[in-house]
């Protein structure tokens, strides 16, 4: 039997086998403290992820061509991963004036992808993303921003220590740095009163790269949070031809061939976050990285390869950027995996 044929069937076994567990089994104590060490050993459990992207974060399921299911929750557990991460519009769900509640038949959605999640063992982020109207008014929307993390917190406070919560996708735009510094402690606020001691992943304002990290400062008396950060460097590689980026035509045919230069550009910049981090003695997730799929297969791997080793070296739990997608792993119209980005996420895979 064919390594291609004996993959699938071997999926429909884990599923099967799964499927007779009661997925009550898999969920962790609630514990009721923690200790400073903590929220390391929980990013121990994100260790190395993928984006469940362009899905849950469109303004509707499948509206960008992925519609998740079970099999693929079996099939990154399977490659190895540790963890997802799930972004999530819950502003296209939810009223737009109060209570600002949340539409029933999605929070079931949403359920299901944790269950999903703990069955097959895996740790989970959910976020807030695309949330536009934020970006461009946040103080009109301040007030439906936090009543959704009342509903969120409330919903999933019994859940397993597996689940964590990202409090908002890539501040950006009106979404200034010193408002985010102020908005997203008052969300934590709102989480902490139902949620005592959920870990919680804060990004960076300025779309969550390395720039945003000047404006954070840290809650004190919180010994629970994940500083996470997004890293697409250099841009003009890993956002060539993207038809999102004005101007991104222009830049196809960059490559990275993983030269000494380049490479002491990914250590300096990741050394800036590791420093700081250091310095607060708070864990770092990286959050996304990626390269769209116009750029060459063999840059996009070497660049793929560097990046994630530099995490692992470094303690920092990551989550490409993504599935099955522009920047994907895993090709749907072949079922397979691409083996070179896998390997270099995954090398033992």
């Amino acid at each position: 039997m064919t390594k291609t044929k004996f993959i699938p069937l071997l999926l429909l076994i884990i599923i099967a086998i799964t499927g007779c567990n009661n997925s009550d089994d898999l969920v962790s104590p609630i514990l009721t403290e923690v200790g400073d060490d903590y929220v390391f050993k929980q990013n121990e459990l994100l260790g190395r992820g993928v984006n469940l992207g362009n899905a849950l974060e469109a303004p509707n399921e499948g509206e960008w061509g992925v519609f998740l299911k079970e099999e693929y929750f079996a099939l990154i557990k399977y490659a190895g991963f540790n963890s997802i991460r799930v972004p999530i519009k819950w502003s296209a769900h939810s009223l737009k004036s109060s209570p600002y509640t949340i539409d029933a038949n999605f929070f079931s959605r949403i359920d299901w992808v944790i269950n999903q999640a703990i069955k097959y063992d895996l740790a989970i982020i959910i976020n807030i993303h695309h949330y536009d109207e934020m970006m461009v008014s946040p103080a009109s929307q301040k007030d439906r921003f936090l009543k959704l993390w009342e509903q969120i917190s409330e919903r999933y406070k019994n859940q397993s220590n597996k689940v964590f919560f990202e409090i908002l996708n890539e501040p950006n735009s009106a979404m200034t740095a010193q408002i985010w510094d102020q908005y997203y402690k008052e969300a934590l606020t709102v989480i902490r009163k139902t949620n005592p001691i959920r870990t919680v992943l804060i990004g960076l304002s300025n779309w969550g790269g390395l720039s945003g990290l000047s404006g954070l400062t840290l809650p004190a008396n919180e010994n629970n949070i994940i500083v996470s950060f997004h890293y697409y460097n250099p841009f003009e590689f890993t956002h060539q031809g993207a038809e999102w980026v004005d101007g991104a035509n222009a830049w196809l045919g960059r490559r990275w061939n993983g030269t000494t230069a380049e490479k002491n550009g990914v250590i300096n910049d990741f050394n800036i976050m590791i420093s700081w981090a250091n310095s607060k003695k708070v864990p770092l997730n990286l959050g996304e990285f990626g390269s769209y799929s116009k750029a060459d297969m063999d840059s996009r791997i070497r660049w793929t390869t560097f990046v994630a080793s530099q995490a692992v070296a470094s303690k920092i739990s990551f989550q490409y950027w993504e599935f099955c997608s522009g920047f994907g792993i895993y090709d749907l119209s072949t079922n397979k995996f691409n083996d070179g980005l896998l390997k270099a996420l995954i090398p033992s895979s």
